[in-house]
C-alpha cells in the first residue's frame, strides 16, 4: 500500500521518509604552504617579494599536488608554487627589459634571484643602470667626497664652457698704451730724443746748458704724469663711472649712450661663486695672488719681487634684468654670451695662505685642487667678488628696443672719457658695457 510520504531504503536496509539525498560533486582541493609570519620585511612576503625580484627563502618546500578523488584522475605534480591559472598551470611573469639587451624569459619561482633594487624597497623610474645600481643590477659602489668633487668640477666646467656665459681671463688695468694713440707717442718719444740730443750738443760746443736743462724738466714733467696715471687710472676710472649723470630710460632714444642704476634681478642662468658658494650670481670673480720674494717663485712672467702677481683669475657673467631707480622701468642688460664687458666691482680677501695654516683651510685646498694648482710653501691670497640678486649696480652701456623689450648693450665703438683735469689723469677710452658695483660682501641685500 503506498503512502503520500515519500520514503527511501539507506544503504544498511533501514527505510527512512524524504527523497534520496543528491550526490554533490566535490570541487578539487589544493594544498598550499602556509605563508610565514614577516614582521613587516619584504624579503619574507613569498609572491610579494617575487614581484620585486627579491629573494625570499622559503620557509616550507611546496610539494605536488594532492591526489582528488573522485575528480577522474589524479592532478599533475607541480614543481613550482605561485599563483594558477584558468588551466590550472603556473602563471609566468616577466620583470620587463634588462640591460645589456637580454630578452625577456619566463622566470621560474625557484633557485637565487640576484638583487636589482636598493635595499630601501624604494620603486623607481628609468633603466636599470639609473641611480645607484651598475649595468649587472648590483648596487654601486661610490664615495661621497668623490661624488661632492665631480660635481663641483662639472659645475665649473659648465660655467666656463656655457655659450651663455662669458668668461673674462684678464684683469682690467689702466694701460698707457690705450690711453694715448700710437702717432702721439712716438711723436713725443721721438722729440725728446732730438731734445736731449741738441742739448748736449750744445753744451759741448758753446758750453750752454739752458737747452738741455728745459729738455730734462719737461722730460721729468711728463714721466711724472705717465706714473701718475699709471697709478691712479683705475681709480679714476671707477671715478668718471661714479659720476657720470643717471639717464631716464623712459624719455631715452635707441642708440643713446648712458648709464642706468637700479637693483639686479637673475635671469636664466644664475651664477654660484667659486669659493664661497654664494648663489643667484649675474657676475662672479675669483682671484689668486701670491707675493714672491727674493728667491721665491714668480706668479706670472711680469711678476716683479717684492709684489702681489695674478697666477689665477676667474671671472663669468650672464645676462640679467636691472629695475631703474629713476623710472622703475626693467631693462635686460646684455653681457652674456662672450659680451664685451668691463667690470669694475670691488673683491674682498677672502682668505690668506702661508705655509705655516695652509693645512688649516680644507675649502681652499679643494678650490686649487679642481683647477691643478700648487701650493708648496707660497704665500698667498685668494679675493672673490660677485654681484648676486638684490645688489645695487650701475652700467653704462647704449639703448636698444625691440618689440617692446627695453635693453642695455654694450656699445659698437669705443667711448672715450677726456681728460680729467682736477685729477690730472689722461683720456682713455670704454670699449664694451660697463658695469659698476662696490663691496657687497658686508651689505644689506635689497629683496627683489
Amino acid at each position: 500500500m503506498g503512502s503520500r510520504f515519500p520514503s527511501h531504503q539507506l544503504s544498511n536496509g533501514l527505510y527512512v521518509s524524504g527523497r534520496p539525498e543528491q550526490p554533490k560533486e566535490k570541487a578539487p582541493v589544493v594544498c598550499s604552504a602556509a605563508m610565514p609570519y614577516t614582521g613587516g620585511d619584504i624579503k619574507k612576503s613569498g609572491e610579494l617579494g617575487k614581484m620585486f625580484d627579491l629573494h625570499a627563502e622559503k620557509s616550507r618546500k611546496s610539494g605536488p599536488l594532492a591526489a582528488v578523488p573522485g575528480t577522474g584522475g589524479s592532478a599533475r605534480a607541480k614543481s613550482n608554487s605561485g599563483p594558477l591559472n584558468k588551466h590550472g598551470e603556473p602563471t609566468k611573469r616577466s620583470s620587463g627589459p634588462q640591460s645589456g639587451g637580454v630578452t625577456p624569459m619566463a622566470r621560474q619561482n625557484s633557485g637565487h634571484l640576484p638583487p636589482i633594487l636598493p635595499t630601501t624597497g624604494l620603486i623607481t623610474s628609468g633603466p636599470i643602470s639609473s641611480g645607484q645600481l651598475n649595468s649587472s643590477g648590483a648596487l654601486r659602489k661610490v664615495s661621497g667626497t668623490l661624488d661632492s668633487t665631480v660635481s663641483m668640477k662639472m659645475r665649473a666646467t659648465s660655467s666656463a664652457y656655457n655659450p651663455a656665459v662669458t668668461n673674462i681671463n684678464e684683469q682690467n688695468s689702466y694701460s698707457i698704451k690705450a690711453s694715448l694713440p700710437k702717432p702721439i707717442l712716438w711723436a713725443a718719444i721721438l722729440l725728446f730724443a732730438m731734445g736731449f740730443i741738441a742739448g748736449g750738443f750744445i753744451l759741448a760746443a758753446v758750453h750752454n746748458s739752458i737747452l738741455l736743462v728745459v729738455v730734462v724738466v719737461i722730460f721729468g714733467f711728463v714721466a711724472a704724469l705717465l706714473v701718475w696715471n699709471i697709478c691712479w687710472g683705475t681709480r679714476g676710472m671707477t671715478r668718471f663711472v661714479s659720476r657720470y649723470p643717471d639717464a631716464d630710460l623712459r624719455i631715452a632714444k635707441d642708440g643713446e649712450y648712458v648709464k642706468v642704476t637700479g637693483v639686479v634681478t637673475c635671469g636664466n642662468f644664475p651664477l654660484e661663486s667659486s669659493f664661497q658658494r654664494v648663489p643667484r650670481c649675474v657676475y662672479t670673480s675669483s682671484c689668486l695672488y701670491e707675493y714672491r720674494g727674493w728667491d721665491s717663485k714668480a706668479a706670472n712672467t711680469q711678476h716683479r719681487r717684492f709684489t702681489w702677481g695674478l697666477r689665477s683669475i676667474e671671472r663669468h657673467a650672464v645676462d640679467f634684468y636691472i629695475s631703474d631707480f629713476q623710472s622703475g622701468l626693467r631693462a635686460l642688460v646684455k653681457i652674456g654670451y662672450g659680451a664685451r664687458l668691463i667690470p669694475y666691482v670691488d673683491e674682498a680677501v677672502v682668505i690668506d695662505i702661508n705655509p705655516e695654516n695652509k693645512d688649516m683651510s680644507p675649502e681652499f685646498l679643494r678650490w686649487i685642487r679642481e683647477r691643478n694648482l700648487s701650493s708648496d710653501d707660497r704665500i698667498m691670497r685668494l679675493k672673490e667678488g660677485y654681484i648676486k640678486e638684490g645688489n645695487t649696480v650701475s652700467v653704462i652701456g647704449v639703448v636698444q628696443r625691440n618689440d617692446n623689450v627695453l635693453m642695455i648693450v654694450p656699445p659698437p665703438e669705443p667711448f672715450n672719457t677726456g681728460c680729467q683735469w682736477g685729477k690730472c689723469l689722461l683720456p682713455t677710452s670704454l670699449d664694451g658695457l660697463v658695469l659698476r658695483c662696490e663691496d657687497t660682501s658686508n651689505g644689506d641685500v635689497i629683496p627683489v
